[in-house]
Order: C-alpha cells, then sequence, then structure tokens
C-alpha cells in the first residue's frame, strides 16, 4: 500500500521510487495529487494549444510536450520540485532525458481546473517565476481567457488576453496563438 508521511518532505528520488498508479506533483517537497481526470473542454483547449505549437514548432530547435510530462525544476536527484504541466517548451535539448525535462523549461502552460486552481495561480507561478521559467500562461476555459505571464528581471509582468484576437509568445519568436481557435465552441 502508498501511504506518505504528512510531515515528510520529499525529493525527486522519492517521487520516482512511488508505486502508485495516482498522478502527484512536488512543489518544494510537498506531494499534491493531482485529479483523476482533467474535463472534455480541459482537454479540448490543452490539444488546441499544444496543436498550434506543434505545428508552429515543426522543423525548428524547440520542442513542446504536454501533460504528462515530468519537469525537474533544479535537475538533481535532491531537487524538491517535479511538477507536470498541461504543455511545456523545451528550447535547449541538453535538458531532455527520457523522464523529461531535467530543469527550467522555457514556457510553461497551465490549463484551469478547479482542483489544481490554487497550485496553478499561487504555488506555481511563484514556483516557475523562482526558477525562471521565462514565460508562463494561465489558460482559463470557463471565462476564455489567457494571462501571459513574462520574465523581465526576475518578475513576471501579465498581459490579459480574451477569446479573440492573436496572443504573442515571447519566447517563440512570430510565433502567436489564435485565441478564438483554442476558445471555439
Amino acid at each position: 500500500m502508498f501511504v506518505l508521511e504528512a510531515a515528510h518532505k520529499y525529493t525527486y528520488t522519492d517521487y520516482a521510487s512511488w508505486d502508485t498508479e495516482d498522478r502527484y506533483e512536488l512543489i518544494d517537497g510537498v506531494p499534491y495529487m493531482m485529479a483523476p481526470g482533467p474535463t472534455r473542454l480541459h482537454q479540448t483547449v490543452v490539444g488546441r494549444l499544444f496543436n498550434q505549437l506543434f505545428n508552429y514548432l515543426n522543423g525548428k530547435p524547440c520542442e513542446v510536450f504536454v501533460s504528462p510530462f515530468d519537469v525537474r525544476l533544479n535537475a538533481n536527484k535532491y531537487d524538491n520540485t517535479v511538477v507536470q504541466p498541461d504543455i511545456v517548451v523545451v528550447c535547449d535539448k541538453s535538458k531532455l532525458d527520457d523522464k523529461g525535462c531535467k530543469g527550467v523549461p522555457d514556457m510553461v502552460i497551465e490549463v484551469l481546473s478547479q482542483s489544481s486552481m490554487r497550485r496553478d495561480k499561487v504555488l506555481k507561478f511563484k514556483k516557475y517565476q523562482q526558477t525562471g521559467v521565462r514565460e508562463y500562461w494561465i489558460v482559463d476555459p470557463d471565462s476564455k481567457t489567457i494571462s501571459a505571464h513574462v520574465l523581465e528581471n526576475g518578475r513576471y509582468t501579465t498581459s490579459e488576453y480574451g477569446k479573440t484576437g492573436m496572443v504573442p509568445v515571447h519566447v517563440l519568436l512570430g510565433c502567436s496563438i489564435n485565441a478564438q481557435e483554442v476558445f471555439a465552441e
């Protein structure tokens, strides 16, 4: 039986050894169980975002990945943060291994769910900013909005976008996401 100790701080080594079918994220050594399955709307939005990024990156050096995909922000076995963002863009191929991304990706996208909203907006926001994720999007499928956070001088500056128009991807020169396609009925 798989049991986690409440007061214990875990590392990537612990996380990698867990014998469970449940999915977890580890933030500052604290495990967070992920919801059993996202909604159809969540998955539709993730798929449409991924599709646009994938098509743009075809033949380019950066790669895009969709969850489940482990991102170990400190890239060592003692790392105490392992997240599984909905979408990840990595431009430095030396950060990729068979288990996911070892180090800070260039861009992370989280599509909000009721079960992960606080974690995405507060905990992960702080962690991504602290570790140097250059661009972090929080996409809300219910309000049909995209909050694009771009790292400038160690802090995120935020731009808000609605359900229409083009949303620039700052870490991918010349790339913009069509919000109308992302949020189409």
